[in-house]
């Protein structure tokens, strides 16, 4: 069981940057994917990033890239998953949530095994 941990949601005006951060409770991500998905009201959950931590490999969306950036980062034998997200527009406001994948990364939720609570955010125009 993997307890994925989200945080650094909130609201913002368009062009303005939010950081979010996502942690697996109590251990590494060893042998993980870990992606991030999005859902606005009334829509399909969707893919905005993936990375394979322990070879940095990612993958964006389109509608992100150039955009957000996806990292990781190991201290103290714990990953943080990091979505930087830059040039938010309006059309970015959602819930996103990280989750992680026993393949070494995928685009496609059904690939994913454990998902967090998701973070809420909001782009003011």
């Amino acid at each position: 069981q993997v307890q994925m941990v989200e945080s650094g949601g909130g609201l913002v005006q368009a062009g303005g940057s939010l950081r979010l951060s996502c942690a697996a409770s109590g251990r590494t991500f060893s042998g993980f994917g870990v992606g991030w998905f999005r859902q606005a009201p009334g829509k399909e959950r969707e893919f905005v990033a993936t990375i394979y931590p322990r070879s940095s490999i990612t993958y964006y969306a389109d509608s992100v890239k150039g955009r957000f950036s996806i990292s990781s980062d190991n201290a103290k034998n714990t990953d943080t998953v990091y979505l930087q997200m830059t040039g938010l527009k309006p059309e970015d406001t959602a819930v996103y949530y990280c989750a992680a994948t026993r393949s070494a990364w995928s685009t496609h939720s059904y690939d994913y095994n454990y998902w967090g609570q998701g973070t809420q955010v909001t782009v003011s125009s």
